[in-house]
């Protein structure tokens, strides 16, 4: 329970973190797609006999880098995401074909087990999240203003592209985290949820950050809480505790804009 409340604590903060920018730049289908994407560097892993976690890593990595390339030589950066998903998950298939015993550990992958996690993965997981933070705060400001205003910060001089690129690259290390607390499938939960909430909350932009990452501390720390006392899975709790904060946001946003509305 130690090591799963540590490696959740790193994680959440991460993806609340790195989630606020991914749905301030609306590119939530990134963090979604990257997420399937790990989960075929895994198999691949796992196929040529290493750690599943160091194919995750390394291809999230690669294919969030690859996303922000491609995503400003073609009309549409759906597009591009799409593309590499697409390919991404056929390979995925043909290695499950060709390593049917990885099928427990895919399942394990794919929805995730906090419980399973030793200390060494948390001290990786800590690592891996000092990385990412730190090259997030180095490219904040120039990020910000390329996400708000991306003509005029390119007028300015400012490598759009570039951020782009280097941002979807830390987005690829966050997923490869987060798929280790609630899986691939469920990388939505700490990297959209309680960013999307905090946001539905303040237009603040230092308020907002910092509440998104308390925001997925709280909800990592409570669903695996939760998951203790009723035997069920701590991905589920989770999941459930992002959706029930974003439905709540929304409520009251709903509510606040009525009153307004009535005051007018």
């Amino acid at each position: 329970m130690r090591h799963a409340f540590a490696a959740a604590g790193i994680v959440a903060v991460l993806g609340g973190l790195v989630g606020y920018f991914l749905v301030l730049r609306g590119q939530a289908f990134a963090g979604h797609a990257l997420g399937h994407v790990g989960f075929t560097g895994a198999a691949g892993a796992v196929l040529i006999g290493i750690s599943p976690f160091v194919g995750l890593l390394a291809v999230s990595l690669a294919a969030g880098i690859g996303m922000g390339f491609l995503g400003e030589r073609i009309a549409g950066r759906d597009v591009a995401i799409g593309m590499v998903l697409a390919l991404a998950l056929g390979f995925g298939l043909l290695f499950l074909n060709f390593y049917t015993a990885f099928a427990s550990e895919a399942v394990a992958l794919l929805f995730g087990d906090v419980l399973a996690v030793d200390a060494r993965t948390v001290w990786v997981l800590l690592g891996l999240g000092l990385a990412s933070l730190a090259a997030l705060g180095l490219i904040s400001r120039p990020l910000l203003f390329a996400s708000i205003e991306p003509e005029v910060a390119e007028a300015k001089g400012v490598p759009v592209r570039l951020y782009s690129v280097l941002f979807l690259g830390i987005v690829g290390l966050a997923t490869a985290g987060c798929a280790e607390i609630v899986g691939v499938l469920l990388v939505f939960t700490l990297m959209i949820g309680p960013a999307a909430t905090a946001q539905r909350m303040t237009n603040r932009f230092g308020p907002g950050l910092l509440l998104a990452a308390v925001l997925a501390l709280g909800e990592a720390w409570l669903g695996i809480t939760l998951a203790f006392y009723t035997n069920w899975p701590s991905s589920f709790w989770i999941t459930g505790l992002s959706a029930a904060g974003y439905l709540v946001a929304v409520n009251l946003g709903s509510r606040q804009a009525r009153a307004s509305a009535v005051e007018a």
